[in-house]
């Protein structure tokens, strides 16, 4: 493992400018999270997108902001790479506040969640809007701010923080329709909270299953 004090914004100069351990090092700290990203997205070609992300950054090194954090520009890149994943295989635009995974048709990989109600959650998120699904993985599993979910998407603050709200409705209603009543436990908002929370680890630790 290499070691490496340097901030991101640092690291991420030295590797434009030709440092190759710099690159490596930023792909160290932050494979987890984007692997998370892409995982409940696409059902094949991970690790081809990741590498596209990483590279993309050093592509669009010009819109990067020197005061802003690596961690939203590295996001904001691997929305971009998603979408043009999907506009590839579909040749076609694709409208991410529309169209959900299950909409694309997708399969993503088997998450081997620890009860019923994160099994749901996850089909939840996956049947709500692209855009509002990515919303809430940033929220939920990245822990990251409205102003940092407002870099990602490229929007004002107060319209992130809308899309946030909107985002757990959809989510909360989408959980609703697939129990069907089947289930005593009300999604409220706490709920919905601590289930989607909790499937970060999963999702991730279940990838070397």
């Amino acid at each position: 493992m290499i070691s490496d004090e340097r901030s991101d914004v640092d690291l991420f100069g030295a590797w434009v400018a030709g440092d190759g351990e710099a690159g490596e090092l930023l792909f160290e700290r932050h494979f987890e999270a984007i692997a998370r990203f892409f995982r409940n997205k696409v059902d094949r070609g991970h690790d081809d997108l990741i590498q596209k992300t990483f590279l993309g950054c050093v592509e669009a090194r010009s819109r990067f902001r020197g005061d802003a954090s690596f961690r939203t520009f590295l996001f904001a890149v691997a929305r971009n790479v998603l979408g043009k994943h999907y506009r590839s295989a579909r040749r076609s635009p694709i409208e991410f506040r529309e169209v959900s995974i299950h909409d694309l048709g997708a399969s993503p990989s088997v998450v081997y969640a620890r009860d019923q109600q994160q099994l749901v959650m996850l089909s939840a998120l996956r049947r709500i809007p692209l855009e509002y699904q990515i919303v809430l993985e940033l929220h939920y599993w990245e822990a990251m701010t409205g102003a940092a979910i407002a870099e990602v998407l490229g929007v004002p603050l107060g319209t992130a923080k809308t899309r946030i709200r909107r985002a757990k409705q959809l989510l909360a209603a989408e959980y609703e329709e697939l129990v069907s009543g089947g289930s005593t436990v009300q999604a409220t908002e706490t709920r919905l909270d601590t289930w989607a929370r909790s499937l970060r680890k999963e999702l991730f630790s279940s990838e070397s299953t």
